[in-house]
């Protein structure tokens, strides 16, 4: 009996992973190129077999809940007519050099100009390679090309690069809506077939009807493995009135 509480509890504890998942993903579904997040159940170790059961008749500890990564399909696009918002139509990430000099990855071209007069996101990280913007041209003076190539009045100023990875499961998130590469994305290299969109911004995958269905489904598988603990916990209190 206790190992049908303890994968009981086990169920519990997955299904409370997959709504903080689900939850991150409603609080964000608003939030410029968000991807949602990919939930999945394993079993955990089956043990040997169990008491008084037929041969070759194992038990298990229930199920756990593990985040696989996330979902990097594109996002719809909303048109904002602001000079430096750019939309990423395709594989690929800007590349921004983080606060500690590491080097990590966005799909947010929500883009501002910091004191310097460089180039950041949002969030203030450094878009790779810099860019500078000279001193007294404003903001509706610039526009950013297709292929990325950033020009105030005409003049290019440098140019947007779109990096891919191998593997975009291999991302890591490291808040901010950046995802830091490394060994299990493989190295950067140049995105294929991507394009930038001035004057748009990618919105969120997160299809709002399908993650409260999910959360729906959590909540009453939840509610299943609880009422699970109850029935093992009377039985167990059966069992000891028996006894005495």
């Amino acid at each position: 009996m206790l190992e049908g509480l303890k994968a009981a509890a086990a169920g519990m504890a997955a299904q409370q992973r997959r709504m903080d998942a689900l939850g991150d993903d409603i609080a964000n579904v608003s939030t410029t190129a968000y991807k949602r997040q990919r939930v999945a159940f394993r079993d955990l170790v089956y043990g040997s077999e169990a008491w008084g059961a037929d041969r070759g008749v194992s038990t298990g500890s229930g199920a756990a809940a593990a985040v696989l990564g996330r979902g990097f399909s594109q996002g719809a696009l909303r048109v904002t007519d602001r000079t430096l918002d750019v939309a990423i139509e395709g594989r690929g990430f800007l590349e921004v050099s983080r606060a500690d000099g590491s080097v990590a990855l966005t799909r947010d071209g929500a883009l501002q100009v910091d004191s310097g007069g460089r180039l950041v996101t949002a969030a203030g990280a450094r878009l790779q390679p810099a860019i500078t913007i000279p001193r007294g041209v404003s903001s509706d003076k610039l526009s950013i090309a297709a292929d990325g190539t950033v020009s105030a009045a005409g003049r290019p100023l440098g140019r947007l690069r779109l990096v891919d990875v191998g593997s975009l499961e291999g991302l890591q998130p490291v808040g901010d809506n950046l995802f830091a590469p490394g060994a299990a994305s493989g190295p950067l290299r140049a995105a294929a077939g991507a394009q930038l969109v001035s004057g748009a911004l990618e919105g969120s995958n997160v299809e709002m009807a399908d993650a409260m269905v999910d959360m729906m489904d959590a909540q009453r598988s939840y509610q299943l493995a609880s009422k699970a603990i109850r029935m093992q916990d009377e039985m167990l209190g059966i069992a000891n009135g028996v006894k005495r």
